[in-house]
């Protein structure tokens, strides 16, 4: 699961780049479900940053859904024809997981060597907007010991396969995930 993660301008020139280019307001730090964020989208021949509110609506109008699971999105009525047309890449500075140890201990992950962590995701636009959910899979070894489930995190070369094209997409909701590095966080 992924139900928090970051965005800090901390002179990272590939996130810079893309906050520059980001059509609309959006959070930075530490994003929460329901903020508005930049997310990657194809439009025509390019990929666009836009801000984009995180979470689609729940069932009956209670709450926001905003992860979806990689295994069964293809199924799934709430995010078919999302993942045939609608795909978008979440970059961030890394996520956040708790341990469930009882002490709730606050760790964040990252990418090893890489300055920005992307997260493969869905969009959709409702009458109040555009929405959005990460993908999620099962956990590796690098995480299983903090959750059981873990975002789908995208090479960045990958980026284009996954936004043009539901063949390369779908081929990619089965790839091993790669290890990532934990830090703990001090509150």
């Amino acid at each position: 699961m992924c139900g928090r993660y970051c965005l800090y301008d901390d002179g990272n020139e590939e996130l810079r780049a893309i906050f520059d280019r980001t059509e609309g307001d959006f959070k930075m730090g530490e994003v929460f479900p329901t903020d508005k964020a930049p997310v990657l989208i194809q439009q025509s021949v390019s990929i666009q940053p836009q801000a984009v509110v995180w979470g689609f609506p729940g069932f009956r109008g209670k709450g926001v859904i905003i992860n979806a699971r990689a295994e069964t999105v293809l199924e799934k009525p709430m995010f078919r024809n999302s993942i045939q047309t609608k795909r978008c890449v979440i970059p961030s500075s890394g996520f956040f997981e708790w341990s469930h140890d009882g002490k709730k201990t606050k760790y964040q992950f990252n990418l090893p060597g890489a300055g920005v962590l992307y997260m493969a995701g869905l969009y959709q636009d409702y009458e109040d907007g555009r929405r959005f959910v990460i993908l999620t899979k099962p956990a590796n070894e690098s995480m299983k010991e903090i959750h059981t489930r873990m975002p789908l995190v995208l090479p960045k070369d990958s980026i284009p396969n996954w936004l043009r094209s539901i063949g390369s997409a779908a081929n990619i909701l089965h790839l091993p995930a790669p290890e990532l590095t934990k830090k703990l966080i001090l509150q």
